[in-house]
């Protein structure tokens, strides 16, 4: 998949992730804290967030830096940008600029920020080194990068659960490990050797687990799964409607141990890259 072709399905997904914003933020709540708390980040800091999306946790960071703080949120894709201005609004969250641009291309000076971040960003980056070289570049000296992907397949049922129903009916054929996808740096010590070529200190990695839980049903689970995701958009939309029910169905049975008192709670891990521009 080219990087026009990532941004292309992403601005397809932008409506989806407006329309769902708030269950993404509950979320992965605590992914985006257990990344504030890596980052180092602290009231009055100026804070980027990279690959920022439908605003989170660009607006989580802005309460935790308040008002003597501030916090940029950029994407690639127009769409995901505005959807986050709206939920700014929306939450009446002031200290948070915008700004569409590529990780590997932020028009920002150098040393213009404390901190660095983006959750499950990274994954997407067509030139992960090139984004990371770049990211660092407008870090403050000494200042740090925080970097969030996804853990292995296997061990995150939120995705291999459906995965496992969706290639019952179609073909999931060869993936490239390295094209940018979910997984692109599930293996650990992955993107923190490209954090340590892309010129970064003190490169630590975390494990991070925790749950995913949200008030869905598992029908709303389904639901949600189904729409945000631009690859199980293009799979369904090739499928009949009694073979799209079908896989309803088999989702719902296949997901329902992991919505205790019909409510979802999926066990999940996920990796944090950590590290500093050297000062």
């Amino acid at each position: 998949m080219t990087s026009e072709n990532v941004v292309e399905a992403w601005r397809e997904s932008a409506q989806y992730w407006a329309k769902h914003s708030d269950m993404i933020r509950t979320m992965f709540m605590p992914l985006t804290r257990a990344l504030v708390e890596h980052a180092g980040i602290h009231e009055g800091q100026s804070v980027l967030d990279v690959a920022g999306g439908a605003g989170e946790p660009s607006l989580t960071i802005a309460e935790i830096v308040g008002p003597k703080g501030s916090v940029t949120c950029t994407d690639a894709v127009n769409e995901m940008v505005e959807t986050a201005r709206s939920e700014a609004q929306r939450h009446g969250i002031t200290n948070v600029q915008f700004q569409q641009c590529t990780a590997d291309s932020l028009p920002f000076p150098s040393d213009s920020f404390d901190v660095v971040v983006s959750r499950l960003g990274a994954m997407f980056f067509p030139d992960p080194v090139a984004a990371v070289r770049e990211m660092l570049r407008v870090t403050k000296p000494s200042g740090s990068l925080a970097l969030a992907v996804w853990h292995k397949s296997e061990l995150n049922p939120f995705c291999y659960v459906v995965t496992g129903v969706i290639d019952r009916h179609i073909n999931p054929g060869a993936d490239d490990p390295d094209a940018p996808n979910a997984f692109r740096f599930a293996e650990p010590g992955r993107l923190a050797g490209v954090m340590t070529e892309a010129g970064a200190s003190d490169v630590q990695e975390h494990v991070v687990k925790f749950n995913l839980e949200a008030p869905l049903t598992p029908l709303e689970f389904w639901s949600m799964r189904s729409q945000i995701s631009d690859t199980l958009r293009e799979k369904l939309a090739k499928l009949s409607a009694a073979e799209q029910s079908q896989i309803t169905g088999e989702v719902e049975q296949a997901v329902s141990e992991f919505f205790p008192a019909n409510q979802m709670s999926f066990p999940a891990q996920m990796i944090i890259v950590a590290g500093k521009k050297p000062g």
